[in-house]
């Protein structure tokens, strides 16, 4: 009771934390995307490539989250931004590689021959398959991936709040710091519900770009 009496009387500070921790997510996964995709296609293009950066990735996932938001504050500081928003995005950004680059890879590597073979059949260019065949059938498994580092990146950027980028980590940090259970709960439940609610959003959007003939 004390916790919820806590959440009723403090939504509208938790529901700005809670836009401040979506900007975070949505700015670095938005950013992962605009690179993730590009570089997952291109190594479709040789395997050797493929490999060493996917295998890149990996290591950048098993790093803990504490410890890469702690080599971002040195790394930064040299420009004036050692701690708050820049480096958790920069972290999270590289957080979110992972699941962009394996699934678009995946997705355009698995695309049917056959489909390949009638585009160059249409009198299709490299450019124009890739566009209007190839991504076009990617996108549920791209979207997955996407989906993915969202959901994992929200609660991953909980942990920013310990370099000063705000968000709902703030919450569970003043919990566990001042022995506050009704902040730490209030602060794990809200992280959950953006998760879920985020996830849902980026499930209807995926529904939304897979072609028709997909979903049949």
């Amino acid at each position: 009771m004390d916790t919820l009496e806590f959440i009723l009387k403090n939504w509208m500070v938790i529901l700005d934390m809670a836009l401040e921790h979506l900007v975070i997510v949505v700015v670095a996964v938005g950013l992962a995307i605009l690179t993730g995709v590009p570089i997952g296609i291109a190594i479709t293009q040789n395997q050797r490539v493929a490999n060493f950066v996917l295998y890149i990735a990996s290591i950048i996932v098993t790093i803990p989250s504490i410890a890469l938001f702690g080599l971002m504050i040195p790394l930064l500081s040299t420009i004036g931004q050692g701690v708050g928003w820049l480096p958790a995005v920069i972290a999270i950004l590289l957080y979110s590689q992972l699941p962009i680059l394996r699934n678009t890879y995946t997705a355009i590597t698995n695309v049917d021959p056959a489909l390949r073979e009638a585009a160059k059949g249409m009198g299709m260019t490299s450019a124009q398959r890739l566009a209007k065949v190839e991504i076009p059938l990617a996108v549920p498994v791209i979207m997955a991936g996407v989906r993915t580092a969202v959901v994992m990146n929200i609660g991953v950027a909980a942990i920013a709040a310990y370099i000063g980028a705000g968000g709902l980590g703030v919450l569970i940090s003043r919990g566990i710091s001042q022995t506050d259970p009704r902040q730490l709960i209030a602060g794990a439940i809200a992280v959950s519900i953006l998760a879920v609610v985020a996830d849902w959003g980026l499930l209807k959007i995926q529904k939304m770009l897979t072609p028709r003939g997909l979903t049949r």
